[in-house]
């Protein structure tokens, strides 16, 4: 069998594979604790839950409009002006079967053969393959803990080309939990400014999973780019919806029309009743996310301070997210590599993360800290004393 040349481009990925080998050795007897899943451990509210009964009980269980229903776009529209003080019509939203699917469908509306996209990294797993599945060449941009992972205008202005034609921004971060401050953004748009052919995609899906600075994306920042910026979100970490597959996009109409042509082709609408269930999530009382936010908060500090007892280890404080990515570049010299001493943690430890090059970075690791306080404190037990 041949397979085409986009698919052999694509690597499985990393997490499925470290995630399975941790199963394997589960079911072997081994006792792990899993810190790779990138999915909050709470049950979705129950007055979400309620909107999709109430939902099935009407009968919304057909076809909608490839880009969803007109309640979600609604709530879409009044999420960003609540949340965001950003205004947009009906024409420039879209809904899809998650984030990943709005982030995919940008690539795929904006990318040609040999256009290059700018990503920094660390960086989400996904990025760079839906980048290959455009024909679209990544250029990466390194970054590290002494720069808090975050790209300076200085390495911007260096990586862009003629050829450039999207910049992907990521905040707070998957895989760091750093975020860009308003005057960082600010920054980085004075240089944007300069290269009007220059899209930006701004995957704020972390956006209320945050404390310390105010959140703040590239178009709060600079409203003069909004016309050339697509924001992908979803209701699937905020509010503990993963397998609802709910997500949206906001952007140029011209994008967005492009978008949803691309999805007509691929899944059509996402789920009806799921939909309904966003509304809801969008709509309802916010108190839910601050109480999820204000566990994983503490859950970070878990984390963070059990780290930072251990030598060779750097780890920053994160301001978001439910992700940790310590630097353990001093640490290495036992190891060939960070995949390695990652599966040195599995078997030795009991300890599942997720290697760093995974993200583009081999100098650490990701720990998802979305589970309970008691299993954080023995993982931090663990590392303690195995480092």
């Amino acid at each position: 069998m041949t397979l085409s040349l986009r698919a052999q481009k694509i690597k499985p990925s990393p997490t499925m594979a470290i995630g399975n080998r941790a199963k394997q050795l589960q079911a072997e007897g081994k006792d792990l604790i899993n810190l790779t899943v990138g999915e909050p451990d709470f049950d979705t509210p129950e007055f979400i839950k309620e909107a999709a009964r109430d939902a099935l009980k009407k009968g919304y269980t057909k076809y909608t409009p490839v880009d969803g229903i007109a309640e979600l776009k609604q709530a879409v529209i009044h999420k960003f002006e609540r949340d965001n003080q950003l205004n947009y019509l009906p024409k420039e939203i879209s809904a899809g079967a998650g984030c990943k699917q709005s982030v995919y469908n940008t690539i795929q509306a904006l990318i040609s053969a040999g256009d290059e996209v700018i990503i920094p990294a660390p960086y989400w797993v996904s990025y760079p393959d839906m980048v290959l599945l455009a024909d679209g060449k990544n250029v990466f941009i390194e970054t590290t803990s002494e720069q808090h992972f975050k790209i300076t205008p200085e390495q911007l202005s260096k990586a862009i080309t003629p050829k450039t034609k999207l910049l992907i921004l990521n905040s707070p971060s998957n895989p760091t939990g750093i975020c860009y401050s308003r005057k960082e953004l600010e920054k980085l748009a004075e240089i944007l400014l300069k290269y009007p052919n220059i899209y930006i995609l701004s995957d704020d899906m972390y956006e209320h999973i945050i404390w310390g600075e105010k959140f703040c994306n590239i178009v709060m920042a600079c409203p003069e780019l909004k016309s050339r910026t697509v924001i992908c979100h979803g209701v699937a970490k905020s509010y503990a919806m993963t397998g609802w597959r709910i997500g949206y996009a906001a952007g140029p109409a011209e994008i967005i029309t492009a978008m949803n042509n691309i999805q007509s082709q691929s899944t059509s609408n996402p789920n009806s009743i799921a939909q309904y269930a966003a509304v809801a999530a969008l709509n309802g009382d916010q108190t839910c996310v601050h109480e999820m936010t204000a566990a994983y908060k503490r859950r970070h500090q878990i984390v963070f301070e059990g780290l930072s007892k251990i030598k060779n280890i750097t780890v920053l404080p994160a301001t978001g997210t439910f992700y940790s990515f310590p630097d353990i570049s001093k640490a290495m010299k036992n190891y060939k590599n960070d995949i390695e001493l990652c599966e040195a943690l599995l078997v030795e430890a009991g300890v599942v993360v997720v290697p760093g090059s995974a993200f583009g970075s081999g100098k650490g690791f990701r720990i998802a800290y979305a589970t309970s306080e008691e299993l954080l404190h023995k993982a931090m037990e663990r590392l303690q004393k195995w480092w």
